[in-house]
């Protein structure tokens, strides 16, 4: 039985027919979303190209649709970039890198992690509004919260403050959370630093509040229910995700709201 690439398998999503049923390019997505630049791997053929092109203007209309901002918020004002089927590391299906600010998804295995990579890009690129003094370039704004830096008093930015909060802390705000404790746990049987990292938490957290609405993409977002991952506690409990649910989808839609009425 010929296998199947997986680029060219069907990914689920009950979503709004974005692009009316016609083909978009990876260069409608930067028009319309603004992304800073997109390249395309050599050996990516163009019958790939297209069906990928597809998927991602589907996978990021959703995410602006749950989110509810401007196309603009997706590309983090034109400052984010985006590689498809270029170089990578073994094993390693999507990463963001915070040099070039480049979300980058292998041209096989990349499929349900745009969720978690886009996270990372806005993770690194709020640093620098959420913080008076950020510490060093590439930073991502979880990590510096839990250095303690301070916080420029912005509505929108106490609204990440306090879900960073109830991610990382329990409810006595002094001692780690259930779930940190647990990640810790992990990394200590794999002997590594890697799950409990506050930038891959809320990676992982935003994925599952994402799978969580009711409008479902599996090429945005899949794994954070059902998965072997899944069952090992990788993703924070239903009632965390409620809780972060409620207070980044409260800011993002007032960050939406903001853009619009200064666009007016």
């Amino acid at each position: 039985m010929p296998h199947t690439p997986r680029i060219q398998r069907q990914f689920y999503r009950n979503g709004p027919p974005h692009r009316g049923g016609a083909d978009v390019s990876f260069a409608d997505l930067v028009t319309i979303f603004g992304f800073n630049s997109i390249h395309i791997g050599r050996w990516v053929t163009a019958a790939e190209q297209q069906i990928a092109a597809n998927l991602f203007f589907d996978a990021f209309a959703d995410l602006q649709q749950i989110l509810q901002v401007p196309a603009e918020v997706i590309s983090l004002r034109g400052s984010l970039a985006l590689t498809f089927g270029i170089g990578g590391q073994p094993g390693v299906c999507a990463y963001y890198q915070p040099k070039g600010r480049i979300l980058a998804l292998a041209k096989n295995a990349g499929a349900g992690s745009l969720a978690h990579e886009w996270w990372h890009a806005f993770d690194h690129y709020i640093a620098t509004k959420m913080y008076a003094t950020p510490a060093v370039p590439g930073v991502f704004a979880s990590r510096l919260w839990l250095s303690n830096t301070l916080l420029n008093p912005h509505p929108l930015n106490l609204l990440l403050d306090q879900a960073f909060s109830a991610l990382l802390l329990s409810t006595d705000l002094q001692t780690p959370s259930p779930f940190f404790q647990h990640c810790q746990q992990l990394d200590a049987a794999a002997k590594r630093i890697y799950l409990a990292l506050p930038e891959e938490m809320s990676a992982r957290a935003f994925e599952k509040v994402i799978q969580k609405q009711p409008l479902k993409n599996n090429f945005l977002v899949a794994g954070t229910k059902a998965s072997q991952a899944a069952k090992l506690g990788i993703y924070p409990d239903d009632n965390t995700t409620a809780q972060l649910s409620a207070l980044w989808l409260q800011y993002f839609s007032t960050l939406g709201n903001r853009i619009k009425n200064i666009q007016g």
